[in-house]
């Protein structure tokens, strides 16, 4: 069993009595430099540096205490973006005793009057890219930040910047549930000009959007325009990567290959409708595989996976799919072998625009069932001194579920 103790910046004071009873009772502690100089000279305990990097490192740091009375220390709360839920995901809630104290962000909603149900939490650090608080970004919207260090509010706030949200309201709190709190109300234009002199190394910064922009990287429904992605005109266009996402079906949590990536607009909505939402794009044109990259960082995405390769050779060494989408590249061998990997219920969605691509097509809506349709689009555009429709090349689109036995 391991012991997870929460503790505020004032160490263990803040802590449970059981928690703090572990934390003499034990064996061997674990945690970052600043939570075990709090602890050092209580009881007996060897001190253990958590191992860089953290995931990878601790099943075999476990190992090696097994048998021994081991605690884990993490700030406030270790349920709130904190090391007991890596420490359940590698050993299972069983094998965990989590002791919460109060999470410098309920100090943080307690200061500023902020409900739980209206604020949206961001952690920095730990190798986490600052772009994916640009996904986060819309008028009215209330988010904390939990800082990686005292640069963080000068970082976050170029961002906002970058977005459009010049008057953006940020509360800089540092040091939060100590007698030495800190508190800096400015706006994301005022932040530039004042700098970050003064501000602590523990801190958060609270982010309360303003309604001076309407950032892209905010809209909640898929079908972005077009100009929000860097491409070369493989892009599948908004209304029909609307309908491929509608059948696509995302759930939290799920994996989608992305198989012929182009710019990488489907696979990039579909992480975008949940945070826990995972994807792996396959793209053959090393080019291309980067600018699916840079998109999924400019739209707030930035933690998906990018392969460069042949399709058919990359799928052999991901783990198996909920969902895949075939958006260019289709042949009788990879959608056999997507076929063959995809899970019970997972959904297969492919697109065509070649008669070639549409007669197989037709062959495996004819073999497996699902939904075959034509999509077509056309826009007005000016026909002399009035204007007509312009149609747009028609998409076949294959959908698909796999059923159980």
């Amino acid at each position: 069993m391991i012991d997870v103790v929460g503790m505020g910046a004032d160490g263990l004071d803040s802590s449970t009595a059981a928690g703090r009873q572990a934390v003499v009772d034990a064996d061997v502690i674990l945690g970052g430099r600043r939570h075990l100089d709090m602890v050092a000279g209580v009881g007996g305990a060897e001190l253990v540096e958590w191992p860089t990097p953290l995931r990878e490192g601790l099943s075999g740091m476990l190992d090696q205490y097994a048998g021994k009375r081991v605690v884990a220390l993490a700030s406030g709360d270790p349920l709130v973006a904190g090391v007991g839920t890596t420490l359940i995901d590698l050993v299972g809630a069983d094998e965990v005793r989590i002791h919460p104290a109060v999470s410098s962000v309920a100090l943080a909603r307690a200061r500023l009057g902020w409900s739980a149900e209206d604020v949206t939490v961001v952690r920095l650090g730990a190798g986490r890219s600052l772009d994916g608080l640009r996904r986060l970004l819309a008028p009215g919207r209330r988010i904390l930040v939990l800082s990686a260090d005292e640069e963080s509010p000068a970082q976050v706030a170029a961002v906002c910047w970058d977005e459009g949200l010049f008057g953006a309201r940020l509360v800089i709190l540092g040091n939060l549930g100590t007698d030495d709190e800190f508190r800096r109300e400015t706006t994301v234009t005022g932040l530039s000009v004042e700098g970050t002199e003064g501000i602590p190394r523990l801190n958060i910064i609270a982010i309360e959007c303003s309604d001076d922009a309407r950032p892209v990287a905010g809209w909640l429904a898929p079908g972005l325009p077009d100009e929000a992605y860097e491409h070369d005109g493989q892009l599948t266009k908004r209304h029909v990567r609307a309908a491929a996402l509608a059948v696509l079906q995302p759930t939290p949590g799920e994996l989608l290959w992305d198989l012929g990536a182009g710019a990488g607009s489907v696979g990039i909505e579909w992480a975008r409708l949940h945070r826990r939402n995972r994807l792996v794009a396959v793209e053959r044109d090393p080019e291309r595989a980067g600018r699916v990259l840079r998109n999924a960082h400019q739209l707030g995405v930035p933690d998906i996976d990018v392969a460069v390769g042949d399709a058919l050779e990359v799928i052999a060494e991901l783990p198996d799919p909920d969902a895949i989408f075939v958006g260019g590249g289709a042949s009788a061998d990879l959608l056999d072998a997507c076929w063959a990997r995809l899970r019970v219920d997972g959904r297969l969605v492919v697109h065509g625009v070649t008669l070639e691509t549409e007669q197989l097509l037709l062959d495996r809506h004819a073999a497996l069932g699902g939904e075959l349709v034509q999509l077509s689009v056309s826009h007005a555009q000016p026909l002399g001194r009035r204007r007509g429709w312009a149609p747009a090349r028609p998409v076949v689109q294959w959908s698909v579920t796999k059923a159980g036995a």
